[in-house]
């Protein structure tokens, strides 16, 4: 099947840190955001990302290529080549070995920066905001939620979320072999919403609610 932009999902090598295997744990993961990500064409369209990522000539020489915002710069490109008629399209078996960020701060400034990105795309391509974009930040607010209600002894919420980190420990643990990386993996998933929940709401409050200019509000992401 020919199609002018193409990807696929990214996986570790065993020669990783556990810190990166729990990272891409979290990057990937169906029990995180790996689907909403562009691991999946079961939860959205596809969008690939620039690490694992084909175009054909006719399709750069029409959009121009990457445009200057990063990151964010993939899903500004899909959607691009989406409002110019190209198709874009997932090959799970051609997947790449992602060496991500080497240590906890960069992950979460990485994270973070996501986060800031997408109310940007949303409000540039306001056809294709997706509920889904606003999970993570729904996750830490009803996290934060859960725990002021343990206050007035209401702890249900409260185990939802015990549940679902007990969850991802056992996943991780198994997918790794290992309990370490499945540790490991409970930090990575808790930076990753955090992060991107919490620059998805600062870029949202900024960019939607206050209607400031992108490139002022977030020089760093532009260049």
């Amino acid at each position: 099947m020919y199609v002018d932009c193409f990807g696929g999902p990214d996986k570790a090598l065993d020669s990783f840190s556990d810190i990166q295997k729990a990272i891409n744990f979290a990057m990937t993961s169906f029990l995180t955001t790996g689907g909403i990500r562009g691991g999946s064409e079961q939860i959205d369209k596809f969008q690939p990302r620039s690490f694992n990522m084909g175009l054909s000539k006719k399709a750069f020489e029409a959009s121009g290529g990457f445009g200057n915002i990063h990151p964010g710069e993939d899903p500004d490109l899909s959607i691009r080549l989406w409002n110019l008629g190209f198709e874009t399209k997932l090959f799970s078996s051609a997947f790449v070995y992602h060496k991500r960020r080497i240590d906890w701060n960069k992950f979460s400034i990485q994270v973070t920066k996501f986060g800031k990105a997408r109310p940007i795309l949303n409000s540039w391509y306001p056809k294709y905001s997706k509920i889904t974009y606003f999970f993570p930040s729904a996750f830490i607010i009803g996290l934060f939620v859960s725990l002021l209600l343990l206050i007035f002894n209401q702890d249900l919420f409260f185990k939802m979320y015990l549940v679902y980190f007990v969850l991802i420990f056992i996943v991780a643990s198994f997918q790794n072999i290992s309990l370490k990386i499945g540790y490991l993996s409970l930090i990575a998933v808790w930076k990753q919403f955090f992060g991107y929940g919490k620059g998805f709401i600062i870029s949202y409050m900024k960019v939607i609610l206050l209607k400031q200019k992108p490139q002022e509000a977030f020089p760093e992401l532009f260049f």
